[in-house]
């Protein structure tokens, strides 16, 4: 019988990270164990393997770790969704709130093609504002997202429900 992994162990906390009154949630202890890492993305990527997922998208930047592991896994291509300013090409953007300010994330126009069904990570789900604006930008491309995958999810901030309309998947879950 294969043991049930403890994946919550390998998180981190760090109080009062960006700024005071915040409670972070490191992921690198579990990206440094190889091992657990693989785990991980092998439970995150087959959760949706039989999706007919043809692009994995994630947002900048811990997303970008997970999302291109998990393309890979999957064999499908990666695009990645950057911060203001840090794409080269064309780009469709949107502004945002954030649970402790305000940002502006972009795409490439021509990540994707019109038949692309594509799986969103990130490697949190706190309020869900950031994943909305990817949901959005996603959106103005007419592509369909098929899932979301996220490494961790603070239940107790309720981001699920702005995600109501998505099969999602998280892998490690904080009550509080």
């Amino acid at each position: 019988m294969v043991k049930e992994i403890d994946f919550s162990k390998y998180i981190r906390n760090v109080s009062n990270f960006p700024q005071d009154g915040i409670q972070f949630k490191d992921i690198t202890p579990l990206l440094n164990n190889g091992k657990i890492f693989s785990e991980a993305i092998k439970i995150l990527s087959q959760k949706f393997s039989k999706n007919n997922i043809t692009k994995v998208c994630a947002i900048e930047s811990r997303g970008f770790i997970l999302g291109s592991a998990i393309a890979n896994f999957l064999k499908v291509g990666f695009v990645p969704i950057r911060k203001k300013n840090r794409l080269p090409f064309k780009i469709k953007s949107i502004k945002y709130e954030l649970e402790y300010g305000k940002n502006e994330i972009e795409i490439h126009i021509d990540a994707f093609s019109k038949d692309d069904n594509v799986l969103l990570v990130d490697d949190l789900l706190a309020t869900g504002g950031t994943v909305s604006a990817a949901i959005s930008l996603i959106k103005m491309l007419n592509i369909k997202i098929c899932g979301i995958v996220f490494l961790v999810e603070l239940d107790f901030l309720n981001g699920r429900n702005k995600l109501s309309n998505y099969d999602i998947f998280s892998l490690i879950h904080f009550k509080e």
